[in-house]
């Protein structure tokens, strides 16, 4: 029988009508409800799916209407010069790299950044040093770098070409990038940020400010994760105008030639929302997400994080709910897809919810009566395992892209003890690598990804139980 498994697979998602607390940032469509322009643009979904056309422009040689529309988003975002990426934040991430960065530079670099900046460094042959984030002891969770901790490693490698950072992390949570900034300016180290999560913040003085707005060189924010755009649309900032014409060149070579129409009028009806609705809808949305914050914590089973002091803030948009010591974040998000909702991700003691204005009052209600009813007997924690991403010791023995072009051999995991890495092994989502090419294999690092496979948490760079390694070491 001729089929196409993954429009069913599809339909059958879409059948469910789950409450969607994840990305896209429009909700299912429902971000182009809020006014006509946007309701054109469902309608259009199909038919706006244009190439090159006459009046369309050219997004490598924006001339007219690209160059109107990314005009108009630099102003919005502030920044001395725009782009859209139709290849995602990954592409950013990329461009960022390649632009700012020469072969063999040393760069300082945040520990928990996602596998696209690990993949530039191993493809820029740069050397890495890095920045370790800290543990939330009370519910092991990852939080951020402390600023006195990056500050002291720029300090000790003044010869550092950059530092790349992660603004805000996966949680939503910040340090104080502004002071960061102010000490790789006096360091002439050129300052990237990975903010794919922060592309609403700066549009409401509830939020932290954005990265741009701090001064920092280049940055790439996802606008598919926050705001009513599409999947796989980011923007791309730069503040350092002396990078320009790198990021032209690599923005050529980093973007499809063939770029959609449909991303792109969705990254512009996402700005144009900022612009217009912003401030007044986080407004709402912060207002409501604080009220039920406060309700799911007086039920004392589980607590959703917020810090908002001197050196750390959090985005009031986002839930990183925590589940105490026993208990299983994984089987709280199993447990909350069976009541129809949908998280955005989890670990093994929290759930993360990325919550919009899109989202309704009606959900937030079921959000909070379905965390009520809970018995928390089914979401106790058999294997009540610690997180290793943050604590595990990351000894390197070749730099990333010595190792990635070393002869390898496929071990089991309990041959690998001490072992050199010839992979990214990866947790996924949220995509941190827990082990880089080039580390050794410490016992920790093969604990948890026993209990990655053992709970069915997807990791990439494991083939069944067996890894990568470089051979002869």
């Amino acid at each position: 029988m001729t089929r196409v498994p993954i429009a069913e697979r599809i339909q059958e998602y879409i059948n469910k009508n789950c409450i969607y607390f994840c990305m896209p940032g429009h909700k299912m469509g429902r971000g182009f409800n809020r006014d006509e322009i946007g309701r054109s643009i469902l309608d259009n979904i199909i038919t706006g799916d244009l190439t090159e056309v006459d009046g369309l422009d050219n997004l490598h040689k924006p001339e007219d209407v690209l160059s109107e529309e990314l005009e108009l988003l630099r102003k919005t975002y502030g920044a001395e010069k725009s782009y859209f990426l139709v290849n995602g934040s990954t592409s950013g991430n990329m461009i960022m790299i390649f632009s700012a960065l020469e072969e063999k530079d040393k760069i300082i670099v945040e520990r928990n950044c996602h596998k696209s900046i690990m993949n530039g460094i191993i493809l820029r042959k740069l050397k890495p040093v890095y920045v370790d984030p800290y543990n939330y002891d009370k519910y092991d969770t990852p939080l951020v770098p402390q600023e006195e901790l990056i500050i002291d490693m720029m300090e000790n490698n003044k010869d550092a070409k950059a530092i790349i950072l992660t603004y805000p992390n996966y949680f939503g949570i910040c340090f104080d990038l502004e002071k960061v900034i102010v000490k790789a300016k006096k360091l002439n180290m050129k300052i990237i940020i990975d903010s794919a999560h922060g592309a609403h913040f700066g549009f409401n003085e509830r939020l932290p400010k954005s990265a741009v707005q701090l001064g920092a060189d280049i940055v790439v924010v996802s606008a598919h994760k926050t705001l009513p755009s599409l999947t796989q649309t980011a923007y791309l900032h730069v503040n350092n105008i002396n990078l320009v014409e790198n990021v032209e060149r690599y923005f050529s070579m980093f973007s499809s030639t063939s770029p959609s129409y449909l991303f792109m009028q969705s990254m512009a009806y996402s700005r144009y929302y900022l612009e217009k609705y912003g401030e007044k809808d986080y407004d709402y949305l912060i207002d409501i997400c604080e009220s039920y914050k406060d309700k799911i914590n007086k039920l004392k089973k589980f607590e959703v994080f917020y810090e908002d002091r001197s050196y750390i803030s959090t985005d009031r948009t986002r839930y990183t709910i925590l589940v105490p010591e026993g208990y299983s974040g994984k089987k709280l998000y199993d447990y909350l897809i069976s009541n129809n909702i949908q998280p955005e991700m989890s670990n093994h003691r929290c759930v993360v919810l990325i919550l919009s204005y899109f989202n309704t009052k009606k959900e937030f209600q079921r959000l909070y009566q379905v965390l009520k009813d809970c018995e928390m007997e089914r979401i106790k924690d058999k294997d009540n395992y610690k997180t290793l991403i943050c604590g595990i010791s990351h000894t390197i023995k070749y730099l990333p892209y010595e190792a990635i072009n070393m002869n390898k051999v496929s071990l089991k995991l309990e041959e690998c003890k001490n072992r050199i890495c010839g992979t990214e092994i990866i947790p996924y989502p949220p995509g941190i690598p827990l082990l880089n090419p080039g580390e050794v294999i410490t016992e920790e690092a093969i604990d948890y990804i026993q209990f990655c496979l053992n709970n069915n948490i997807q990791i990439l760079g494991v083939d069944k139980d067996k890894i990568l390694v470089i051979e002869n070491n």
